[in-house]
C-alpha cells in the first residue's frame, strides 16, 4: 500500500502568530516527518485574492509564511512545499471541475451563505458584494486537493463542508468520466487543545484583532503576553486555570510536568505578573532558535524563492500527470 498523501493549504492574508503555530504549523510539521505519509504543504495565494485587493500585503504575506514554515523546521525534503499560483495544473483543473459542479451547491456554501444574510438584513441586494470567486471559492479547494488525491485534509471544524463538497464535486466528475479522484478525508482535532484564546479569551484570530505575532522580537513578545487580559483576583487568591488565557497559551507550550507545576501555582495564587513572566520565559524560550532562522530567511528571500520553485517542480510533475488523463477523459485530446 502507497504512503498516505496529507495536504495543508495556508491562505496568505496575514502574519503567523501563535495560533497558528500551535493550532497548524507544529502539528502539521511533526506529522510530515512520518515515514507512511506524502505530505503536501501550500501557500493558498489564490485564495487570498478573493478576500485580499492588497498586493503588497500579498505579496508580504506570502514572504512571511513561507519563511515561517521553513524556519518552523518544515523538511522540503520529505515534504513538498510550493505556492499554489506556481501551479498551473490547478487553476485549469478548477475549471474543469467547475464544469461539473451544481450552481445549487454553491448555494449552500456558509461564506456566499452569510454574504447574502448580511446583505438581507441590511435591506441591499442579496449578492451585493458578492464575487465569483467567493462563490466559487469551494471548486478551487476542491482542484487544490484533488490535484494530488490528497487522501487526508487537516482543516478547522468551518472548513468541513468544503471537504465534503470535494467529494461531492469528485464523485459527479467521477460518475460522468470514470475513477480518477479519490473521495477525500477532512481530518479535524478531536478536541479544542489546538484553538489558541488570544489576548480578549477569545480564538486568536487576526479578525479579532487579539493575536501574539509568532515571531515577534523578545520585547514585542513580552509586551504582547503582558496584554493579556486577566481577572481582579490578587496575588495568594487561588485562581482558575481552566478559565486563564495565561495558562492556556502556558499549556500549548509545556510538558506535561510543566503544566502540571503551573497549575498547582495557580491553585496557590500565583500572581499574574509572575504568570505572565513564566510564559513569556517558556515561550520565547522555545521561539527563539527558530526566530534567528526566521530573520536569516526574510532577509533572504532568494533562498526562500529556490526551495518554492524546487517545490513547484515537484508538485507541478504530479499535477501534469493528473491533468494530462483528465484531458484524455474528457475528450480535450490531440487529433494525432
Amino acid at each position: 500500500m502507497g504512503k498516505e498523501i496529507v495536504l495543508t493549504g495556508i491562505t496568505t492574508t496575514g502574519t503567523p502568530h501563535l495560533g497558528n503555530y500551535v493550532g497548524a504549523i507544529r502539528p502539521a510539521i511533526e506529522a510530515s516527518n512520518r515515514s507512511d505519509t506524502d505530505s503536501f504543504f501550500f501557500l493558498a495565494d489564490y485564495h487570498a485574492l478573493i478576500k485580499c485587493q492588497e498586493p503588497e500585503r500579498v505579496k508580504q504575506s506570502r514572504l512571511e509564511i513561507a519563511a515561517t514554515w521553513l524556519a518552523c523546521g518544515l523538511d522540503t525534503d520529505k515534504a513538498t512545499f510550493y505556492r499554489q499560483s506556481d501551479i498551473p495544473e490547478i487553476a485549469e483543473l478548477n475549471w474543469l471541475l467547475t464544469c461539473v459542479t451544481a450552481k445549487g451547491l454553491m448555494n449552500r456554501a456558509h461564506a456566499y451563505k452569510a454574504s447574502v444574510d448580511e446583505n438581507v438584513a441590511k435591506d441591499q441586494d442579496p449578492d451585493f458584494g458578492v464575487t465569483m470567486g467567493l462563490f466559487c471559492y469551494p471548486v478551487l479547494m476542491a482542484a487544490d486537493i484533488l490535484a494530488f488525491n490528497a487522501h487526508k485534509v487537516p482543516v478547522g471544524r468551518d472548513q468541513i463542508q468544503h471537504i465534503e463538497m470535494a467529494r461531492d464535486i469528485a464523485a459527479r466528475f467521477n460518475h460522468l468520466f470514470g475513477h480518477h479522484f479519490t473521495l477525500p478525508q477532512a481530518v479535524v482535532a478531536e478536541d479544542d487543545s489546538a484553538i489558541l484564546k488570544g489576548l480578549d479569551g477569545r480564538k486568536m484570530s487576526k479578525s479579532y484583532n487579539n493575536t501574539i505575532p509568532l515571531f515577534d522580537t523578545e520585547k514585542k513578545l513580552k509586551k504582547g503576553i503582558n496584554k493579556i487580559v486577566t481577572n481582579l483576583l490578587e496575588p495568594g487568591e487561588p485562581k482558575d486555570p481552566d478559565d486563564s488565557t495565561v495558562f492556556d497559551l502556558y499549556k500549548a507550550f509545556a510538558s506535561d510536568e510543566q503544566t502540571k507545576e503551573m497549575r498547582q501555582k495557580f491553585a496557590d495564587g500565583i500572581a499574574w505578573g509572575e504568570a505572565k513572566k513564566e510564559l513569556f520565559e517558556l515561550v520565547n524560550g522555545q521561539l527563539s532558535e527558530p526566530r534567528e532562522k526566521y530573520l536569516e530567511l526574510m532577509s533572504n528571500p532568494a533562498e526562500i524563492e529556490a526551495v518554492l520553485q524546487a517545490g513547484a517542480e515537484k508538485a507541478r510533475a504530479r499535477a501534469r500527470t493528473m491533468i494530462s488523463e483528465l484531458r484524455n477523459a474528457v475528450g480535450l485530446v490531440d487529433f494525432v
